[in-house]
């Protein structure tokens, strides 16, 4: 396993994130792999040298924070990074997915959201789930834009100097706001976001424009999540991945180009087939092409899979390639989170 540093910091972490929102509870979503199975996945990952493990509170409504938990017990933590996120909510029904209502029920209109309460409830809920004494990388999900910005980098700040958190992080917002909330961290002394998981992929690129630029300026490391487009780019058939349906997959679809997809989903079966490798190689060896990526965040129902994955690591793009796999890619409409 190669390692390295997130962003400009001195936390060193594998080149591969496993994602844990598949593990945790079917009944929240069909294709999430239930306590024992996903355990087993956790630890073999660890085996394997993975010590980056990214997960968050609302997935299976907290069960995936605990399966995490319970997996790296009896592991020594200094080896394992843990990063989890806030902003949605934690339904006491732990099968519940659907968040329509939230904003009229008095008992979860502050359970969602980045309010200074919400934040330091979040962070405590998770530690306790985690059964941990602190969280590596501390990220919002989403960014709230009804709570001032100030309010959150100061509870951010907060829950750093108190040691729950040694790192905070960031997901899925426009670059000139990410660039402003760091912005006022600076101006106050606060800590300031490290890292930026945001959607990147050979289909999806738009992140490219604004906010690769910042990231690579600033020294912010990108772990981007659906690297290999929900499955397409694995070049298996679209009914056995979770690219058919689902929240994030209509997202997605809203921005597709199906002609200039096609063409790159072809391009990384003929470059697999040039070096004999899988198309899920050649789709995150290009991701380890870009300077800003430190690393891409993958989601497995096996352990064959994540072994698939790790041998990316070896394959090295020529420019050449490079240039023929991105020269399809039509601008789409960026994704609205």
């Amino acid at each position: 396993m190669q390692y390295v540093r997130l962003g400009n910091t001195g936390l060193r972490v594998s080149r591969l994130c496993l994602g844990c929102m598949s593990f945790g509870l079917s009944a929240w979503s069909p294709w999430v792999k239930e306590e024992k199975e996903a355990i087993e996945v956790i630890r073999e990952a660890a085996k394997l040298g993975i010590n980056f493990f990214d997960t968050a509170d609302t997935y299976s409504n907290g069960t995936s924070e605990e399966i995490l938990g319970k997996a790296i017990k009896g592991m020594e933590r200094s080896r394992i990074v843990i990063a989890t996120k806030v902003f949605g909510p934690v339904f006491d029904d732990v099968n519940r997915f659907d968040r329509t209502g939230m904003k009229e029920d008095p008992a979860l209109v502050n359970r969602i959201g980045l309010s200074r309460k919400h934040i330091f409830d979040a962070v405590d809920a998770s530690l306790k789930r985690l059964d941990v004494d602190y969280i590596d990388l501390y990220q919002i999900h989403r960014l709230d834009r009804d709570t001032p910005m100030e309010e959150i980098m100061e509870a951010l700040n907060d829950v750093v100097r108190s040691g729950k958190v040694r790192y905070i992080g960031a997901s899925s917002m426009d670059a000139w706001e990410f660039q402003k909330l760091n912005r006022i961290a600076e101006k106050n002394g606060w800590a300031q976001f490290v890292s930026m998981q945001n959607l990147y992929n050979l289909l999806y690129r738009e992140e490219e424009r604004e906010m690769a630029p910042y990231c690579q300026d600033a020294k912010i490391g990108w772990i981007p999540w659906s690297p290999l487009a929900m499955g397409e780019l694995t070049g298996k058939n679209r009914s056995t991945t979770r690219s058919g349906s689902g929240f994030t997959m209509d997202m997605i679809n809203a921005t597709r180009d199906e002609v200039a997809n096609n063409t790159i989903i072809d391009r990384v079966q003929e470059i697999a087939q040039k070096y004999n490798v899988t198309s899920a190689q050649i789709a995150l060896a290009w991701e380890y092409t870009k300077p800003y990526v430190s690393s891409p965040i993958v989601g497995i129902s096996r352990i064959e899979q994540l072994k698939d994955l790790i041998r990316a690591l070896d394959v090295k793009l020529t420019e050449e390639d490079v240039k023929y796999l991105e020269e399809p890619y039509s601008p789409k409409k960026k994704m609205v989170v």
